[in-house]
C-alpha cells in the first residue's frame, strides 16, 4: 500500500487572509474618516467661536434726568453778622473795664473808661478861652453901640464908627471859635467811656488798668475790644464759575461743623459778588444762617452743600461712558441694528463721577459704557445685558 506521502498535498488557503487584510483596511479607513471628520467639525467650532469673539460684547447705560438735580459740596467759613474792632478815640490810661470775653453787652453799655489828664486841662483851657473872649465880645458890642448912636453927629466920623462894628463882629466870631473848641473837646472827653456800638458779645479784650492807650487805629492805636453779632452769622463761600449762575438769591444749603457731625444747619444765600476771581475762578457767594443758639461760632470752618436745580434740558451719563478724539467729546450709542454710532456731545457740567449733556444726546439712546479701544461707526457688536442699565440719580 502506497504511503500518504507519495499523494501531492493541495496549497493552504488565502481567503482568511484577505478577509482579515480587508477589514483591517476597512478599519484604517474608518478612523481617518473618523479623524477627519473630528478635524472638520473642530475647525468649524473654532470658526464659530472665533467670529463669535470677534463681535465685542458690551454694556449699555440709559441717559437719565434727574429730579432734584445734583449736589455741590464745597468748604466755606462763618464770620460774625456785624463785628465791630473798638480803638480808643482819646489817648490816657485805662481806669477800668467792666467786660471780659464772652459777655453779651447791649448797645450804649460802657466797657471801660479813659483817664485822660491831657485832655481835662485842654479843655479848662478852652473854656477859660471862652470867657475871655466873651468879655471882649461884650465890651467890644457897648462901644459899638455907643458909636452907633453917635452917627450922624459932627462929633464922630463914618470910619470910626465902622471900625468899632468891625470889631464887635470879629469878637464875636472869635467867641464862637472858642465855643466850638470847647465844644469839641467836652465831645472828644465823652470819648473816655468805650461803649459798646450795639447788642452783641466781647469776642477780644486787650485793655488792663493803667496800660496806656494811644487815639487812633492800625499803628497808631491798639485794639482795645471787639464786639460780634453772633445771633446770626454770615458763611461766605467760593463757588466754581460754572456753579455760580445756578446759585441765586434765595437759594438753601445744608451747613456742618466738624464739632457737631450729626446735626444740620440751614443757611441761605443774601448776595453774591458777580464777579469772577481771576486767580481762582470762583465766585464769592454769602449766606446767613441762624446761630440763636451760639452753637457756631464765627470765625469757624463749616461744610456747605448745595442741592443745584435740575435742567429740564441735560441729561447725565457716567463720565466713563464719554470718549474724547480729534471730533472732541463723543458718546458712542447702537442703532436699531445693534450697530456702533458714535455722536458729539456737548458737556454742560462736570460732576466728577458723572457729566451733564447740553447737547447732541437724546433720552432715547442707548449709551455705551466704557466703549472698548478701536471701536467704529458701523462695528456690530453684542449687547451684555438684555436691559440697558439706568444711572443712578444723583443727589
Amino acid at each position: 500500500m502506497p504511503s500518504d506521502s507519495a499523494f501531492p498535498t493541495s496549497p493552504p488557503s488565502r481567503r482568511p487572509l484577505l478577509v482579515v487584510g480587508l477589514l483591517g483596511l476597512v478599519v484604517i479607513l474608518g478612523i481617518v474618516i473618523a479623524g477627519l471628520t473630528l478635524r472638520m467639525i473642530d475647525a468649524r467650532k473654532l470658526k464659530t467661536w472665533t467670529d463669535t469673539q470677534a463681535v465685542l460684547t458690551v454694556n449699555l447705560i440709559k441717559p437719565v434726568r434727574d429730579v432734584n438735580g445734583p449736589s455741590l459740596q464745597l468748604p466755606g467759613r462763618l464770620e460774625a453778622y456785624t463785628r465791630a474792632r473798638i480803638f480808643a478815640q482819646v489817648s490816657g490810661y485805662v481806669k477800668s473795664w467792666n467786660v471780659d470775653i464772652g459777655t453779651s453787652v447791649k448797645a450804649g453799655q460802657v466797657l471801660a473808661e479813659i483817664e485822660t489828664p491831657e485832655l481835662d486841662q485842654q479843655l479848662l483851657q478852652a473854656r477859660a478861652d471862652l470867657q475871655s473872649t466873651r468879655a471882649n465880645a461884650l465890651v467890644a458890642g457897648a462901644t459899638a453901640k455907643r458909636w452907633e448912636a453917635l452917627r450922624g453927629t459932627d462929633s464922630v466920623a463914618q470910619q470910626d464908627v465902622d471900625q468899632r462894628t468891625a470889631d464887635y463882629t470879629a469878637k464875636e466870631a472869635i467867641t464862637v471859635a472858642a465855643k466850638a473848641n470847647v465844644d469839641r473837646l467836652l465831645a472828644t472827653k465823652a470819648f473816655a467811656r468805650i461803649v459798646a456800638p450795639f447788642d452783641g458779645v466781647v469776642t477780644a479784650r486787650d485793655i488792663d488798668v493803667g496800660a496806656l492807650v494811644n487815639a487812633g487805629s492800625g499803628g497808631l492805636g491798639q485794639e482795645l475790644f471787639a464786639v460780634s453779632e453772633v445771633k446770626q452769622l454770615r458763611v461766605y463761600v467760593q463757588v466754581p464759575q460754572t456753579y455760580a449762575p445756578a446759585i441765586r438769591k434765595g437759594t438753601t444749603a445744608t451747613l456742618t461743623v466738624p464739632e457737631y457731625p450729626d446735626q444740620k444747619f440751614t443757611a441761605r444765600a443774601v448776595a453774591a459778588a458777580d464777579a469772577v476771581n481771576s486767580t481762582s475762578g470762583t465766585t464769592l457767594i454769602q449766606l446767613l444762617v441762624d446761630s440763636s443758639d451760639r452753637k457756631l461760632l464765627p470765625g469757624g470752618f463749616a461744610s456747605l452743600r448745595f442741592i443745584l436745580p435740575a435742567s429740564p434740558d441735560t441729561l447725565r451719563v457716567p463720565a466713563s461712558a464719554l470718549v474724547f478724539d480729534s471730533r472732541g467729546a463723543v458718546i458712542a450709542t447702537l442703532d436699531a441694528n445693534d450697530r456702533v454710532r458714535f455722536k458729539p456731545v456737548q458737556i454742560s457740567r462736570d460732576l466728577g463721577d458723572s457729566v451733564e449733556i447740553g447737547a447732541g444726546l437724546a433720552a432715547s439712546d442707548r449709551v455705551i459704557d466704557t466703549p472698548p479701544d478701536g471701536l467704529v461707526d458701523g462695528d456690530s457688536v453684542q449687547v451684555a445685558a438684555s436691559t440697558p442699565r439706568k444711572t443712578t440719580a444723583h443727589g
